[in-house]
């Protein structure tokens, strides 16, 4: 069967639209990819996966890759903010692979990782250029880039990220995405002797949690209440970070507050927000995946994970259908459900942590998303 479309135009280079990319040249269509950061390099220290997202980077072919530079394990080890154990969250294994039930990877790692295999593909990618002008109508796409030059597509696939500029010319309506009351704190640390798989520790409306991304290193985040959304000067992060910690009276949480005044900690701290933009994702032929339309709090993990699996889904659909409308309709059907439980789930998570409420939901609505992201997309 021919693909709904021929060519293809993604704007933006993240997770999300790579995985798009790769996916629709499998399909046979031909596919240009323009990213506005001349070195293509993402920022951000660690990065959590879960198991369905290794399923989603086994499905793009780069998973034995991940493993070379990642670790992967199975469960999450939890305690109290004193070091007493609550228990082994467990992480169940996915439908249709092997997988395990989770794991860690530097974000520019998995970024080169991505990059190669977008390449190796056949696509053509453009740096350091996005687009200028779009103009659609009802056999394609004309664009305008902002180096001068030009081209019609079939399709244009906006992936250009949560502060979208496709977002708001083609859905104006949308409102930005609104600060929750939490902000994550990341950090780079020497990896704990003893830790083979994520670890977290639960304070009152504070949690830490560590997880392994190579042998020597480990990945730290911190989630805080934070209900106004102020400027923090960077020169105080790391003194933040230590004050945070210290009320962790757990030997390990205590053992590493040393090292985040170090500068190969890296920290870094986002304030989260999340947004849902109801279906249709698309106008006419420009249709938006990723965090463009469904970005979540990383409660889950899942973030990155389901952009990445938009794109292998909206690639594959376009690869069965012959007419783009029951292709984009098909994509639609597959990803709603799944992308609203992750942004819904992860908010309630966020908000239980904020309000300092009860552990037993947040431990149900955990196991309950975990079990639910096992199914295959």
């Amino acid at each position: 069967m021919m693909a709904a479309v021929n060519t293809a135009l993604v704007v933006g280079g993240g997770f999300s639209g790579m995985a798009a990319a790769i996916r629709m040249r499998r399909a046979g269509i031909a596919v240009d990819l323009v990213e506005i950061d001349s070195e293509w390099c993402p920022l951000g220290a660690g990065i959590t996966i879960n198991g369905a997202t290794l399923r989603a980077l086994e499905t793009l072919g780069v998973y034995e890759r991940f493993k070379e530079y990642g670790v992967t394990s199975d469960g999450v080890d939890v305690y109290t903010a004193e070091g007493a154990s609550i228990g082994r969250l467990p992480t169940p294994p996915v439908v249709g692979s092997d997988v395990p039930g989770g794991g860690g990877i530097m974000r520019p790692d998995l970024a080169r990782i991505l990059a190669d295999a977008t390449r190796q593909a056949g696509v053509s990618v453009r740096l350091g250029t996005t687009f200028k002008e779009v103009v659609q109508d009802a056999e394609g796409v004309d664009v305008d880039f902002t180096d001068g030059t030009r081209g019609r597509y079939d399709l244009l696939v906006g992936a250009d990220g949560v502060h979208s500029r496709l977002r708001e010319l083609f859905f104006p309506e949308v409102a930005p995405p609104e600060y929750i009351g939490q902000g994550v704190w990341r950090a780079v640390l020497p990896r704990l002797p003893d830790l083979a798989r994520p670890r977290m520790w639960l304070g009152r409306k504070v949690k830490i949690g560590v997880n392994p991304v190579s042998p020597t290193r480990m990945y730290m985040f911190l989630t805080e209440e934070r209900p106004v959304k102020t400027h923090i000067d960077e020169a105080t992060w790391a003194d933040v970070v230590a004050g945070l910690m210290r009320p962790f009276t757990a030997p390990d949480v205590q053992s590493l507050i040393q090292y985040v005044h170090a500068p190969e900690a890296a920290i870094d701290y986002r304030p989260l927000g999340n947004l849902l933009v109801p279906l249709p994702w698309n106008r006419g032929r420009v249709v938006m995946i990723g965090d463009t339309v469904a970005a979540t709090t990383p409660h889950l993990a899942s973030g990155a994970g389901i952009g990445i699996e938009s794109g292998i889904v909206l690639g594959e659909e376009l690869g069965r259908h012959a007419d783009l409308q029951a292709a984009l309709d098909a994509f639609h059907a597959r990803r709603w459900e799944r992308c609203r439980m992750v942004i819904h789930n992860s908010e309630r998570l966020c908000r239980i942590e904020m309000e300092g409420g009860d552990k037993e939901e947040h431990g149900r609505i955990l196991r309950e998303s975990m079990q639910a992201l096992t199914a295959s997309i």
